[in-house]
């Protein structure tokens, strides 16, 4: 039996079809995105048929982890009202401080939804949509997440019937005849930040409030459900968020820790009890099993190693061996990684800095360490983070470093001196498409717990600790105010 798994991510579609019994990946596909911070969900839906074009016909089930966050706005005949604003677009950043001060503060959320919300939360984008585009706010039926989306169309769309049925009341009791209603999970709806992963619930007068109105919003399904069937019968599972089927993909138990460098960079560890930090670093996720997710997510990360590699006319593979042909600390050099603005800390209007240039460090060597080392050390700062949100302190299982930014082999061969630990790297796969197809497996399987297919390979790293590393780049992040932060955009 077959199983297909979707990555749909900012940049990409990326469809696996795999051995339902042990994940064994039989067939790829693959569809670009095309580049920005907001986007038609029908590009999603034309990448998901391009990428999945002589694959997802074969799957006996299917499951989707798209990009968490995002604002699909639907009217109520089930039309995308706008562009969906996507996690990276950090125009709300001024509606997440208001709604912030609005609800309690900072202690009220994470308290109340497990995170206190950034620019990259649905709930901000919900309020800047109803301050800076009211028409279309008014206009706003239902609100679903990517993969919400895409789980939907493979489900047939969502007519007249399926929109009464997602309401509470007497439509539940509309009976068996009526169409699937839109559904999401557990592990992709705190990102929508009016969600309680802690009780398992919607909090639907913070939506509410942020759009101006009541909006419909999808049925949570459960972890192993198969909430539907696509045209050719396929049963569809409820999907997820990316850093979720990631988690389930890599077989992540309490104790590691998931580093991935990928358009963002992300730390997420598997916990049993939920994560409650009012600075707002940590994001009280869940899985995609019934557990949680604590997770810290930065706007930059392996496209600083790419814009390194264009500042130094190189590509990925020249950056590395500029790298590796350097010392560690860069003889000096540091680089504060926030070229697109930052998500933790929460700094939306930073822009990069580099300190400690002189004439003697002044290599392309350097500036390619400097690059890597940056990456690395706000990835670490990250764990840092959860360990400290959950209690846990140091790190007791492993650290598994995955994603694009992993194929560095300058990457790999630094981490462990900057993460203090020995660093796991799995062998190369789509990690995220596998946790999908997983999923879809375990839907088809009707267990109580997911399918236990074996781990990937992975290679192991160790090296020195390199402190001075890390402690220049705290200093730099906390004595740095850029031009930037003090001006405004």
């Amino acid at each position: 039996m077959l199983v297909a798994g979707v990555d749909s991510s900012t940049q990409s579609t990326k469809v696996v079809l795999c051995d339902a019994d042990d994940g064994t990946v039989i067939g790829r596909g693959q569809a670009p995105h095309p580049p920005g911070t907001e986007a038609d969900p029908e590009v999603w839906w034309s990448a998901l048929q391009q990428a999945g074009d002589g694959l997802l016909e074969r799957a006996a089930a299917v499951g989707v982890a798209g990009q968490q966050h995002g604002m699909v706005a639907l009217d109520e005949d089930g039309k995308v009202i706008r562009p969906a604003l996507l996690w990276n677009d950090l125009r709300s950043a001024g509606a997440a401080a208001e709604l912030v001060s609005e609800f309690g503060g900072p202690e009220w959320w994470a308290a109340t939804t497990g995170s206190v919300p950034t620019a990259s939360f649905t709930v901000t984008k919900l309020r800047w949509l109803a301050t800076h585009e009211p028409a279309n706010a008014t206009r706003v039926s239902a609100v679903l997440l990517p993969h919400d989306w895409l789980t939907w169309r493979l489900l047939g769309g969502m007519g007249e019937r399926s929109r009464a049925a997602a309401q509470p009341g007497p439509a539940e009791r509309a009976g068996p005849e009526r169409e699937t209603p839109p559904v999401t999970d557990r592990g992709d709806a705190p990102g929508t930040g009016y969600f309680s992963p802690a009780a398992g619930a919607w909090l639907p007068d913070l939506a509410a409030a942020a759009v101006g109105h009541p909006v419909m919003l999808p049925r949570v399904a459960a972890p192993g459900e198969t909430v539907g069937h696509t045209s050719w019968g396929a049963a569809v599972s409820a999907g997820t968020g990316d850093n979720m089927g990631a988690a389930l993909g890599l077989g992540l138990e309490p104790g590691d820790v998931a580093v991935s460098i990928g358009t963002s960079g992300t730390a997420f560890a598997v916990s049993k009890v939920p994560a409650n930090d009012p600075s707002g670093a940590v994001a009280g996720f869940a899985d995609a099993t019934g557990r949680f997710l604590p997770l810290v997510c930065t706007i930059n990360a392996a496209l600083v190693l790419s814009a390194a590699a264009s500042l130094l006319g190189t590509d990925l593979d020249g950056l590395s061996a500029l790298a590796l042909a350097a010392e560690p600390g860069a003889g000096g050099l540091t680089l504060l990684p926030y070229l697109d603005g930052e998500r933790t800390p929460d700094r939306p209007g930073a822009t990069g800095v580099l300190r400690g240039l002189t004439t003697r460090n002044a290599t392309r060597e350097n500036l390619a360490r400097a690059a890597v080392e940056a990456v690395l050390a706000s990835l670490a700062d990250a764990a840092d983070r959860i360990a400290a949100a959950c209690g846990t302190g140091p790190t007791s299982g492993r650290v598994l470093l995955i994603g694009g930014g992993a194929r560095s082999a300058a990457v790999r061969q630094a981490a462990p001196g900057i993460f203090f630990s020995p660093v796991d790297v799995p062998e190369p796969e789509e990690y995220v498409a596998l946790g999908a197809a997983r999923q879809a497996a375990w839907a088809l399987a009707g267990t109580p717990e997911p399918p236990a297919w074996p781990p990937r390979p992975a290679e192991s790293y160790t090296g020195p600790a390199q402190p001075q590393v890390r402690e220049r780049h705290a200093a730099l992040r906390d004595d740095t105010v850029t031009w930037d932060e003090r001006t405004g955009p």
